[in-house]
């Protein structure tokens, strides 16, 4: 099932905001601020651009996604779940104790995970191996990695980004959800990492780059088409987002990096991403 109608992408997007907010607020815990801003990435991945098949989740010519800030896994959840790879109605167990949704996604106990993730840093890694492994064995499939703007301070990002260019696995395109907070404030004053500097950052580790608008599905959509016609390098696509998108106490708010919602900030949530 391949979506091509930008309002089509735009409402799946906004169903998986509104499946983010009802696990985590059922999970009494979690990350919405950072689920939140990238879900028109992920509903363009899913819907759209990967090739994947939700009735053979381990089908060795799938493309691969690697959720490397594995704490938005609400995200991945509820694009996993959109995408019927399970009923929507499991995500209610979010953190909860024997649930397989764990607060870091685990590729052993969700269908559709294809990593298990959660220590910073480590995606762009093992999204390296599977995009070597990918042209080793001469499958075809892409990878695609998800970061953090602020899990990029983590010094193997940039071990693993030589890699990717050194082998030049233009099957690997790279997303910078760049929300412009973490966990402790803004990224540009913990470390200096502007949307000009992160693109530049990538480009002299040998990336095509590309600045979009990452709640803007045209712009989502162009940027994967153009990674996939890049040859000879990989490509990183720098998506300038806000933080707890679509939910107006939560934009741009670092308080809600990690935090669960009441039952009347539930209620609003839903209200809003209802008129949406």
């Amino acid at each position: 099932m391949k979506i091509t109608k930008v309002e089509a992408l735009e409402e799946k997007a906004n169903k998986i905001r509104q499946d983010i907010i009802q696990a985590i607020y059922y999970g009494k815990s979690g990350h919405p601020g950072g689920s939140l801003s990238c879900a028109d990435i992920l509903a363009v991945l899913y819907f759209n651009e990967m090739n994947i098949n939700p009735q053979k989740p381990d089908d060795l010519s799938r493309d691969r996604f690697v959720l490397s800030k594995g704490h938005a896994s609400a995200a991945i959840y509820s694009a996993l779940a959109e995408r019927e790879y399970y009923s929507k109605d499991d995500l209610i167990t979010f953190r909860h104790i024997d649930s397989p949704f764990q607060g870091h996604p685990d590729m052993n106990k969700v269908p559709g995970v294809d990593m298990t993730t959660g220590s910073l840093g480590q995606g762009l890694s093992v999204a390296n191996g599977m995009a070597l492994a990918s042209k080793m064995d001469k499958m075809g499939y892409r990878v695609y990695c998800l970061l953090g703007d602020g899990e990029i301070e983590e010094g193997q990002i940039w071990e693993a980004a030589m890699t990717s260019a050194k082998y030049k696995l233009d099957n690997l395109c790279v997303i910078v959800d760049c929300n412009g907070l973490q966990l402790t404030g803004k990224t540009e004053d913990i470390k200096n990492l502007s949307l000009e500097d992160i693109e530049y950052k990538f480009k002299s580790f040998g990336f095509h780059t590309k600045i979009i608008d990452g709640h803007n599905i045209e712009q989502i959509m162009d940027g994967f088409s153009e990674a996939e016609q890049t040859k000879g390098v990989p490509t990183a696509i720098i998506a300038k987002t806000i933080k707890g998108k679509g939910i107006s106490f939560m934009e741009n708010n670092p308080a809600w990096h990690g935090k669960a919602l009441n039952d009347e900030e539930y209620k609003e949530a839903l209200e809003e991403l209802n008129k949406m």
